[in-house]
């Protein structure tokens, strides 16, 4: 078994099933992965603001970077030989950031590059927003309208594609379909990493 941690980002618009693929994948293999979650979410339920000018977006995001770069660095560390599932990645903040994504990456002293390196694949869950379906599903910290979803999926793809072991998962008419999917790329990724 290989005793070297493996990352994979599980990513893409708000509601494309990330959380719910990674939740059965974990229920389902038990002890050999680790969930890392969303540092965003973790953030807003402890107070952080969800929106305001720029200075407050920015401060946020940075809180948001640096919560995500530790919990992963630190489950990591903790569970060498398994598999982190990480909900989001530190890529996404760039999309967050009120301006250009280099500039985000900039001012937190580091590139695209850097940031892709740190994952061994990229799954990316295409918003449900793209066939026009509702994303909040009960998320009280889903606040994006169907048209904001939709950006932020683009801006997500164009960023996180660049990565080498970029694995997309298009919207399905069927959740359940579209989910089984993306498990059984993920189930290629974890088998490939035992294997090596």
């Amino acid at each position: 078994m290989n005793e070297k941690c493996c990352r994979v980002v599980l990513t893409g618009g708000p509601g494309g099933g990330k959380t719910t693929a990674a939740d059965l994948y974990r229920r389902e293999i038990g002890d050999d992965v680790v969930i890392v979650p969303e540092a965003a979410t973790l953030l807003y339920l402890g107070g952080f603001p969800r929106a305001g000018e720029n200075g407050v977006r920015r401060a946020t995001q940075r809180a948001i970077y640096h919560v995500q770069l530790n919990l992963e660095d630190a489950q990591s560390a903790h569970y060498r030989s398994r598999v982190l599932l990480c909900d989001r990645g530190t890529v996404d903040g760039a999309v967050y950031w009120p301006g250009e994504p280099e500039e985000f990456f900039k001012h937190l002293g580091t590139s695209l590059k850097k940031e892709l390196s740190r994952y061994d694949a990229v799954i990316f869950f295409e918003t449900a927003a793209v066939g026009g379906i509702s994303i909040e599903g009960g998320n009280p910290m889903r606040i994006e309208s169907i048209e904001q979803a939709l950006r932020i999926d683009q801006k997500l793809k164009s960023l996180w594609s660049q990565h080498p072991r970029f694995v997309f998962v298009p919207h399905e008419k069927s959740f359940i379909k579209k989910v089984n999917s993306g498990l059984g790329e993920l189930a290629k990724i974890v088998d490939q990493h035992h294997k090596s």
